[in-house]
């Protein structure tokens, strides 16, 4: 007789596995590079009305007046983002990416503009000067965004802000469907 162990179990089919190795040094690269571009995105959002490349020098009116967004919580986000791409596309996993910290949403929007989800769902917020322009000046502005991961976010199943509710929402995603990913 053959037993198996909750965690055997766990590991379907859809949980595919690959063999551990070392990052190369071109896949380290790429990963930086997106990092550090989700991260310029994430800050022009919170700070900029305009000159989304910084063409010119920076001046009073390019700042929006009132400022929104966590910058501290960003860069982990798109950390984990870029990571999670990489994993998905080495293991072709389905998965979903929730998150809970408010003010968190410039990380969640910066990466679906980088991989082009967000042009593709608005396609006013173009892969160009102008479009990034838009991105950086809707972002929790009058007319334009929340601040924090919402329904209109690309790739959202719940309004962000608070942990408690990512926490449920990825329960019941996990529970609905036992091979997503839900990180």
């Amino acid at each position: 007789m053959t037993t198996t162990t909750a965690a055997e179990d766990a590991q379907t089919a859809a949980w595919k596995t690959v063999e551990r190795r070392e990052l190369s040094d071109v896949a380290v690269d790429q990963l930086d590079r997106w990092w550090r571009a989700a991260n310029y995105l994430s800050v022009g959002q919170i700070y900029l009305l305009d000159n989304p490349l910084l063409r010119t020098p920076l001046t009073r009116e390019d700042v929006k007046p009132r400022l929104l967004g966590h910058w501290g919580t960003t860069p982990g986000l798109n950390f984990l983002y870029a990571h999670l791409n990489r994993a998905i596309k080495e293991r072709e996993q389905s998965t979903i990416y929730l998150t809970g910290p408010g003010h968190g949403g410039p990380g969640l929007v910066a990466s679906a503009y980088l991989d082009g989800t967000y042009s593709e769902v608005y396609p006013d917020i173009t892969q160009d000067l102008e479009g990034m322009r838009r991105l950086f000046r809707q972002f929790s502005f009058p007319g334009g965004i929340p601040s924090h991961v919402a329904p209109e976010t690309p790739g959202s199943i719940h309004e962000g802000g608070e942990l408690g509710y990512a926490l449920s929402h990825a329960y019941g995603a996990a529970f609905d469907n036992p091979d997503l990913l839900v990180a």
